[in-house]
């Protein structure tokens, strides 16, 4: 009761804010995306992605050993596959002297404590540009499962920490997990996408491996992001499938869902905030209209006090350098 307790005292310095601050942002918080792109001494703009850039595999080995100096543990690797290696089979998802699998091998002789973490998902291999194999017209999920699971295995030969299935196909994170035991891979990570919507933030990121579904669009596997339940009953069966990781994508809009999940197991949650948030805060800065660094820790902030213990960003970097 005022004016026995006046709340204000609690804010009245810098120092006294700093020392009650419930949450903070460190290095160790961060995986960093990279895009990874044939040839050699590419370093290619993403126009709708301001400072954020495609590498060949020669600059990669500097790029990883660049972001361990700034106390980065671990990244997320995507790759722009060659448009004559497209097919809808997922046969070059499976190559292992794919660019995926290189890009793995070079991360690690780089930098060996790096925590390499793969993105598992058809659509960069598709020449239908969706997340599975397409029959009559409908991406069918048993047979791309079974792809899947060949290509966690996969990058797990190549040397990859953690396998990171984004496709939110049925049953995928209980047929990796198999594979992997079977392929005595018992310490290999599965990062699971679990509550990932179908979403509009998504374009820039499709612009950067030239993704974007040839018809139709991802809603019969992504989730309708008027759904709330639902990311718990994904979650839920991911978790016991044998998801060591989960994860929420995209994030700002999302952080409700992350919530819910923190309430609701103790597995630890990763938030993606992703191409089009940071886009978006790209384009607005630019104009002059918000103040980049500040609102980008706010937002970086949000998901740590919503229950994110780890963050996919493309502001790792300039939010270590603010820090």
């Amino acid at each position: 009761m005022y004016p026995i307790h006046r709340n204000r005292r609690l804010r009245s310095s810098s120092s006294l804010r700093s020392l009650l601050q419930e949450h903070q942002l460190t290095p160790n918080d961060f995986i960093v995306p990279l895009f990874v792109v044939e040839g050699s001494q590419l370093k290619e703009p993403i126009a709708s992605m301001p400072g954020y850039f495609r590498l060949s595999l020669d600059l990669l080995a500097s790029k990883a050993k660049a972001l361990w100096n700034k106390d980065i543990k671990a990244v997320l690797l995507f790759v722009k596959v060659a448009e004559q290696l497209k097919d809808n089979t997922g046969k070059e998802a499976l190559n292992p002297e794919g660019l995926m699998q290189k890009a793995i091998g070079v991360i690690k002789n780089a930098v060996p404590e790096m925590l390499v973490m793969t993105d598992v998902a058809l659509d960069p291999y598709s020449s239908y540009g969706h997340d599975g194999i397409v029959e009559e017209g409908k991406i069918t999920n048993d047979k791309t499962v079974s792809v899947l699971a060949e290509m966690a295995v996969s990058h797990a030969q190549a040397g990859a920490d953690v396998v990171a299935p984004s496709d939110m196909m049925d049953g995928r994170v209980l047929r990796i997990r198999e594979q992997l035991e079977e392929a005595s891979f018992h310490d290999t990570l599965i990062m699971s996408y679990s509550a990932k919507y179908a979403s509009a933030f998504y374009g820039p990121f499709r612009e950067a491996l030239d993704s974007a579904p040839g018809f139709g669009d991802k809603k019969t596997y992504q989730m309708d992001f008027a759904n709330r339940d639902e990311a718990f009953v994904e979650t839920q069966r991911d978790i016991e499938e044998g998801a060591d990781i989960v994860m929420v994508k995209p994030g700002i809009a999302y952080l409700d869902i992350i919530r819910d999940l923190k309430n609701s197991f103790h597995t630890p949650i990763a938030a993606y905030q992703v191409s089009g948030e940071y886009a978006m805060l790209k384009a607005a800065a630019a104009q002059g209209w918000i103040d980049h660094d500040q609102v980008m820790m706010e937002q970086l902030m949000s998901f740590k006090r919503a229950g994110a213990q780890l963050i996919a960003t493309y502001f790792a970097e300039e939010a270590i350098e603010f820090l």
